[in-house]
């Protein structure tokens, strides 16, 4: 007697629409091919009952089918026909190693610089980095994506991130609401980047599971975070002392990254600063590994770039009258 199976297939990172296809043309073809099965969709998931080898064929060829868009951007009726026929599956999609992860809706997160491809690389050898350099340049959004991708490969349980909450040359005065409401403005950059990543419903289980952590600097103290996927983001406006105190969080098969942008410093005195200082204390140490980031390296709107470019002209003689970094005659460590 044949079993039945039912199975639900998750189809992360696809846009619901391409894979369907207009008007569910591609679902129609697609559970054509396969009689035997009852085939219901639901947003990036499938429901599935029927025999239970038949049921794996298809989830077998649901994967490369979603392999294949991902690498190429598209899904045609003559695509599905080739994957249905067991002409590739999951294995045969063509690896780009630029690639980091992939995000919702299709999006396709990669190395896009030579210094993200070198943070990238950097991540294979060292379990501390150092990422640094001018707005822009992607050094949040790529650590972000490392660790979304340490997450889905289980290298990690969890991952935790986290900034100082220094307001950017204002005061925002007493904020309404509950500890998470007030500490929200200062930690929206790194729900957008998840955002991008994972799709909405599950990173709100992982926040509400604590797989997802996004706190404060201050919230670090006396914890030791072992299994964990680590960022500090906007490490410019931390102290040497905070700076310290995070560092030495380091647990068990942990991985940290430390971003940051000189440039940018709203302490109240920019020599309080504790990342420069840092990374000349720790540069030399092993297994520890620092990238600098410069102007090539922003992916932003054109426009930012030459922003940054005025304002370090503006700034005049470099860092030791202005405060400024002069990322553009930063050497990138590489070697």
């Amino acid at each position: 007697m044949t079993e039945t199976l039912g199975r639900e297939i998750a189809v992360e990172g696809v846009d619901p629409r391409e894979l369907y296809g207009a008007q569910n043309v591609y679902l129609e073809q697609i559970k054509a091919l396969h009689p035997a099965l009852k085939i219901v969709a639901r947003g990036q998931s499938l429901k599935v009952l029927g025999p239970e080898a038949e049921t794996r064929r298809f989830a077998a060829r649901m994967e490369g089918l979603a392999a294949y868009y991902l690498k190429y951007g598209h899904i045609s009726p003559q695509v599905i026909d080739q994957c249905f026929a067991g002409g590739f599956g999951a294995a045969d999609a063509p690896a780009d190693k630029d690639v980091i992860v992939y995000g919702n809706n299709g999006n396709i997160v990669r190395a896009r610089t030579v210094n993200q491809q070198w943070l990238v690389g950097l991540y294979d050898k060292c379990d501390l980095l150092f990422a640094v350099g001018p707005a822009g340049s992607g050094k949040t959004y790529t650590a972000i994506a490392l660790a979304v991708r340490a997450l889905k490969e289980k290298q990690v349980r969890r991952i935790i991130l986290t900034r100082p909450a220094v307001e950017a040359g204002e005061k925002l005065g007493f904020l309404p609401g509950d500890m998470k409401e007030k500490l929200d403005p200062y930690l929206q950059p790194l729900y957008d980047a998840l955002n991008d990543m994972i799709p909405p419903a599950k990173l709100q289980k992982f926040l509400e599971e604590g797989t997802v952590q996004i706190a404060p600097l201050a919230y670090m103290r006396g914890r030791t975070l072992d299994n964990a996927f680590v960022i500090l983001d906007e490490a410019q406006n931390t102290t040497l002392a905070q700076i310290k105190m995070f560092l030495t969080r380091m647990g068990r098969n942990a991985r940290f990254i430390v971003t940051g942008d000189v440039t940018q410093i709203d302490l109240p005195r920019r020599s309080d600063s504790g990342l420069v200082r840092a990374m000349e204390i720790l540069r030399r140490v092993e297994g520890i590994g620092i990238v600098e980031f410069d102007k090539r390296d922003i992916v932003r709107h054109p426009l930012v770039k030459h922003i940054v470019e005025a304002f370090d002209r503006h700034a005049g003689a470099g860092p030791a009258e202005s405060g400024e970094s002069d990322t553009e005659n930063t050497e990138t460590k590489n070697e």
